[in-house]
């Protein structure tokens, strides 16, 4: 069988859709804690595929956040191997950042179910599957790593998505969440939503139940196609 490794950050920032997708494709699932794990034994390495979950904090804050060099260490390894790595949100940051990209605040929140702006080269992607708002939850971005391609962008983020090669896909917001399990994001994000205009709980769920069954679909399309031409 086929191992995915998945490095989480907070419990209710699952692989989401991505889980049972996997057990479709005969893949066993390993979670593990990014913030008490000792990353620096695990084998970056043997996974089939490794996907770095999001979470409520920066790149950047590593002086309070240990663990973050040693995930970023990971991931240098892995992406100089050349191995699938999938990185959302945080993980897409972490990802900027093992490529040697600056990440920091972008001063802007965004928060919410909002279409991306695709480019031309992630037309011919596997976003190109995602013809529906995703929700986005960040306030930092990254700039685009040398090497790579941008893929997406929005209003407020010029680098949503990126590729290097094609064994790493990296995304800043989420086409992996949706429906009900977005329950736990309200109340583990309250404060968060609370300080942030025009954004709130009512209007997240609101554009939850509007959205989800199609992100359901078009995620799943987006994914299965990335992990066809990876073999996974």
């Amino acid at each position: 069988m086929l191992q995915t490794l998945a490095l989480r950050h907070v419990p209710f920032e699952d692989l989401g859709l991505l889980g049972p997708l996997l057990a479709e494709r005969k893949h066993t699932i390993r979670y593990v804690e990014a913030p008490i794990a000792d990353l620096s034994t695990l084998d970056a390495l043997t996974p089939d595929l490794l996907v770095v979950l999001g979470g409520p904090i920066g790149v950047y804050e590593n002086d309070r956040y240990p663990f973050i060099d040693a995930e970023i260490a990971l991931l240098q390894r892995r992406l100089a191997a050349g191995r699938p790595t999938l990185g959302i949100c945080l993980g897409s940051q972490l990802m900027a950042k093992a490529l040697g990209a600056r990440v920091y605040a972008s001063g802007v929140k965004e928060i919410g179910w909002a279409p991306l702006e695709l480019t031309s080269e992630g037309a011919s992607s596997c976003l190109r599957h995602l013809a529906t708002p995703v929700l986005h939850w960040h306030g930092d971005t990254f700039d685009l790593p040398a090497g790579t391609v941008r893929l997406a962008s929005t209003p407020a983020c010029r680098n949503q998505a990126f590729t290097a090669g094609r064994h790493a896909l990296a995304l800043q917001f989420h086409a992996e969440a949706y429906g009900q399990p977005l329950e736990a994001w309200f109340v583990g994000h309250a404060c968060e939503i609370a300080g942030t205009p025009a954004v709130s709980v009512p209007q997240l769920r609101s554009d939850t139940q509007r959205f989800s069954a199609e992100l359901e679909r078009c995620g799943r399309a987006c994914f299965e196609e990335w992990f066809l031409g990876l073999g996974l």
